[in-house]
């Protein structure tokens, strides 16, 4: 009688690895890899820079917002590679996909700068953008995961117009924040104030009590790249740089409590 073939080890079998019972053990995987790949970089903390995928550079009057977040990035990169630090300082970070995500990661690349692409696996437009760095290119499963990483190490914000996808991120930071669970100052910038204010009147929100008047103070708005990069330099230098200093509560600027 032959013998029965070896059996895979488990953490080898890649049916009981999708399978259901074998979800935490993703979960798991999707904390602890890309843990991996940025204590390997050396990268400290990160930009966080969000907005639609379909919006293109020669997209009518929305293209702007890819030119000019292509530009933002492209500074913010070259003034993060200016810093005396042996770590990486400040890194574009983006969803990894097309449109101004796409410009983001290109700003970065064409100052010669690393960039993170943080991609989730959808059946429709997304797949990494070339511009990532390779090394920096992670694909996600799960949502809160992918949400859990731009999170954790962001020390600011940029959102660019976008659509369920680009809000749903959007309040995600701006809950965690209200509620006192991202543990850190952040810099948020809102990029477009006509296209915001259109879609959300915020105000209102004060208005008729559901959000307190503080929370107002949580974004800022710009409108052109000098605003928002003097506003995103200025405001990391002052919480990150030159940590001694005291804060106040700055427009933009969400602070938050240590527990």
């Amino acid at each position: 009688m032959n013998s029965p073939a070896k059996p895979p080890l488990f953490f080898q079998d890649d049916e009981f690895l999708d399978s259901s019972e074998a979800r935490s053990v993703r979960l798991l995987s999707e904390y602890l890899g890309p843990l991996r790949v940025f204590r390997k970089e050396k990268i400290r903390d990160t930009i966080a820079m969000f907005g639609s995928a379909r919006i293109q550079d020669n997209d009518g009057p929305m293209g702007r917002y890819y030119i000019e977040c292509r530009e933002l990035a492209k500074r913010l990169t070259q003034w993060s590679d200016s810093l005396p630090t042996s770590a990486q300082r400040f890194v574009v970070t983006t969803g990894g996909g097309p449109g101004i995500m796409e410009a983001a990661n290109r700003g970065a690349y064409d100052a010669g700068g690393l960039s993170v692409g943080l991609n989730i696996a959808l059946p429709f437009e997304q797949a990494p953008n070339p511009y990532i760095t390779p090394d920096l290119s992670m694909e996600f499963g799960y949502f809160f995961m992918r949400k859990f990483w731009f999170a954790y190490l962001a020390k600011a914000l940029v959102v660019f117009p976008g659509g369920f996808g680009t809000m749903d991120e959007l309040f995600e930071i701006l809950t965690l924040v209200q509620t006192r669970k991202l543990h850190k100052p952040i810099v948020v910038l809102l990029y477009g104030t006509s296209f915001w204010k259109e879609i959300f009147n915020f105000e209102a929100l004060a208005k008729y009590g559901l959000i307190s008047p503080e929370d107002l103070h949580i974004f800022q708005f710009a409108d052109d790249v000098d605003t928002a990069f003097n506003h995103l330099r200025n405001g990391l230098t002052r919480l990150y740089l030159t940590p001694e200093e005291e804060f106040e509560m700055t427009p933009g600027i969400a602070h938050t409590q240590n527990s």
